[in-house]
């Protein structure tokens, strides 16, 4: 039988993961490579197909051009040591704790942008500021309840932020979905590693929910509020609210009277306390924003600033993941925190700058040009591989806006085998790992969820731009283990036996009343 990694080949200048294992002085890909080995790709593509038709099955799809797909899982899963992953998990807490210190600034005594840290245009100017937003803030002044931050892993192995997400980042939910789908279609892959279990999602997310309720209510309702069933998220919007066990909620669902948020249902109108919201600030409130909105709630901003709701996460966040912002970031991690950043950036130029704009001008066809506003992969021109027509249509908008665009550098991601026609093929990846700010400080989801853009030589990972997913393998520490078990027996018999979990989450019954 012929090897499935007989022609495995990774490019010159790329650093390639599996080629590249050497972390800790141990062959963390070897038992893994040894059982893909020993399966074949015959067995490893019929596994993979069985997954995608069991993925159709339960719905687990994403919405593009009014078509539900889903978003293509491949087996081969990304490991990442103990070692490295706790590091990462101490620059990814850095990072939010000093965004969140930023956003309570901004939206209140303005310190930052007095001490000349940070422009005033800059905020200003950015289409995610939001004046309305001022003077709002959680009970216990959290703002960003949930993050997806994006890394990559650069030419020399090291892992650096691409972007800030922390509006309404998407995608945990095809992490708990692909780790219970890959232990169920592939046990073999896991018969000899012991990995960090993700199955607490869930519950810690509801737990920093209700810690989030107003001041002086005892049994908080909590809803998750998506804008219906063409949103291209909508299966994470109602997976979550089944997960936690409460009520998923459209505007039409919700009014405002006498400044306090109430939910239609059988039982009557109940009281909402605080509301997960997947929906963006323009949309949420129409007698504050789009007044052709259909999705919000009429009223809604008026009750969060009586404190009488809590939305989360917060109104205005947007402008904490401003793309020309991130290049502000180690500066506002210097400011609030005085530490130094421990995961870097990517070198980025500010076109407001003349001669950042003279230089990337000159050389638009060997960088990554991006709005700062959108997100998707949306608007984004990667110069190597743009038409002459899109380079020239990119640096005109540049021009006419410079704050409205940045100019980076362009990294080769890192790769990682990944099941092609042929056999096994590497493939750029990048990694979106969750942090939840709970009762307990910031929990950070163990892995997150790996993108992989599949078509050869492509770095886009967007799944509405053809990109897949995988598995992310944080392995245990190896000095406190016997490397048998994959989690924890819970989580184990939750992936394998597909139980559900709502039995193990405080409050689950709070969803029983049905909604009209």
């Amino acid at each position: 039988m012929e090897s499935p990694l007989q022609n495995y080949s990774p490019r010159i200048g790329i650093f390639d993961e599996m080629k590249n294992d050497s972390k800790d002085g141990i062959d963390n890909w070897g038992l893994l490579t040894r059982a893909i080995e020993s399966m074949g790709i015959d067995k490893l593509k019929r596994r993979t197909l069985e997954c995608e038709e069991s993925f159709k099955a339960r719905g687990i799809t994403f919405s593009l051009g009014g078509q539900e797909r889903t978003f293509p899982l491949d087996p081969i899963p990304r490991i990442v040591t103990s070692t490295e992953w706790r590091s990462v998990e101490l620059g990814l807490t850095q990072r939010v704790k000093a965004i969140e210190a930023f956003l309570d600034d901004i939206y209140g005594a303005k310190e930052i942008l007095r001490d000349r840290v940070i422009p005033r245009r800059l905020i200003v100017g950015s289409s995610q500021y939001s004046r309305k937003a001022a003077g709002i803030s959680g009970h216990n002044q959290v703002r960003i309840t949930v993050a997806g931050l994006d890394l990559i892993r650069d030419e020399t192995g090291k892992l650096v932020v691409l972007e800030d997400n922390i509006r309404t980042p998407s995608g945990i939910s095809y992490v708990l979905e692909n780790r219970r789908a890959m232990a169920r279609i592939l046990p073999e892959l896991f018969e000899s590693y012991e990995i960090e279990p993700v199955g607490d999602y869930p519950s810690k997310l509801l737990s920093a929910l209700l810690d989030q309720a107003p001041a002086g209510v005892t049994d908080p309702l909590v809803v998750v509020l998506t804008p219906g069933v063409y949103n291209s998220a909508y299966f994470e919007h109602s997976f979550l609210a089944r997960q936690m066990g409460v009520p998923l909620v459209e505007g039409r669902d919700l009014f405002c009277r006498g400044n306090e948020v109430f939910v239609r249902t059988t039982e009557g109108d109940l009281k909402v306390d605080v509301i997960y919201r997947r929906i963006d600030d323009e949309y949420i409130d129409p007698t504050q924003y789009r007044p052709d909105s259909l999705l919000g709630v009429p009223g809604l901003l008026n009750s969060a600033r009586a404190y009488n709701v809590v939305v989360a996460n917060s109104i205005g966040n947007g402008v904490g993941d401003d793309k020309l912002l991130y290049t502000y970031v180690p500066d506002i991690i210097d400011y609030y925190l005085h530490e130094k950043p421990i995961l870097s950036n990517i070198d980025t130029y500010r076109l407001e700058d003349p001669d950042a704009m003279k230089y990337s001008l000159e050389n638009l066809d060997k960088l990554v040009i991006k709005p700062v506003d959108a997100s998707g992969g949306k608007g984004i021109v990667i110069g190597p591989s743009a038409s002459d027509r899109e380079l020239s249509e990119v640096a005109e908008a540049m021009t006419k806006n410079p704050r409205g665009w940045i100019a980076q550098r362009v990294v080769n991601f890192s790769t990682i085998p990944t099941i092609v026609g042929s056999g096994l093929a590497p493939r750029h990846v990048d990694l979106r790992p969750f942090i939840v700010s709970g009762p307990d400080g910031r929990w950070v989801v163990p892995g997150g969820l790996t993108r992989v853009a599949l078509p050869e030589g492509s770095m886009v990972v967007n799944s509405s731009q053809g990109g897949g997913s995988k598995d992310t393998w944080v392995l245990r520490d190896r000095h406190n283990r016997d490397r048998i078990h994959i989690e924890s027996q819970a989580t184990s018999a939750l992936a394998l036996a597909d139980i559900d979990i709502l039995s193990s989450i405080p409050n689950s019954g709070q969803s029983k009343a049905q909604l009209q």
